[in-house]
């Protein structure tokens, strides 16, 4: 794998994600910067799968910063609505106010109910992880955890779906669990156990 350098830009214009990831690539001497600190537009996620709009991001980032660039696309799938909302999860908690979660999951628990759909609700995160480099080669991780949906919303840790997702053998949804145990066991960290394994521990 060729180098990354040592700045990365992230493909984000999210604060909170911009910590995370920096946090996680501290130890290996990377100084992050992000697509908002930049000034860079976001671009329009316009494919149906994770890994496509994960490329559309890095790319433009890697394109516009002319510096390798990290981003990642994720979401929640549920098995009884044909892995809705998938790569639409954000846009699911879409209104003229901001997003509102608690309202996007809320809409996935009453369409479960409406179908019916039995128990246990199955259900899995999903992350890509997209590094794009400004002379369009890239390179994708994806990671995954499974788990269910369960209701009523639990716990005010974390965000997005993360108070409705219970993890497979675990009592705690990842709205209640601390995050230290969550990030170890997340969809985020499966992703980027590979991506370190890449680049730094080769």
């Amino acid at each position: 794998m060729r180098a990354l350098g040592d700045t990365l830009v992230i493909a984000t214009h999210n604060a909170g994600k911009l910590r995370e990831i920096g946090a996680l690539l501290a130890p290996y001497g990377v100084t992050v910067t992000s697509a908002g600190e930049l000034g860079l537009e976001e671009p329009e996620e316009t494919e149906e799968t994770f890994a496509g709009n994960a490329r559309i991001k890095a790319h433009h980032a890697a394109r516009e910063s002319g510096l390798p660039a990290l981003s990642d696309d994720s979401g929640i799938e549920v098995d009884a609505l044909d892995g809705q909302p998938g790569v639409h999860t954000a846009d699911w908690a879409e209104t003229p106010a901001g997003r509102d979660f608690p309202m996007a999951m809320e809409k996935v628990w009453q369409r479960l109910e409406e179908k019916g759909a039995p128990e246990p609700r199955t259900a899995r995160f999903r992350c890509t992880l997209c590094v794009a480099w400004p002379d369009g080669e890239d390179a994708l991780f994806e990671g995954k955890v499974e788990g269910r949906v369960v209701w009523p919303m639990r716990g005010d840790r974390g965000f997005g779906f993360d108070p409705v997702f219970l993890p497979a053998g675990e009592t705690e949804t990842f709205g209640e669990m601390d995050p230290a145990k969550k990030h170890g066991m997340s969809h985020r960290a499966d992703a980027f156990r590979k991506f370190v394994a890449a680049f730094f521990d080769g």
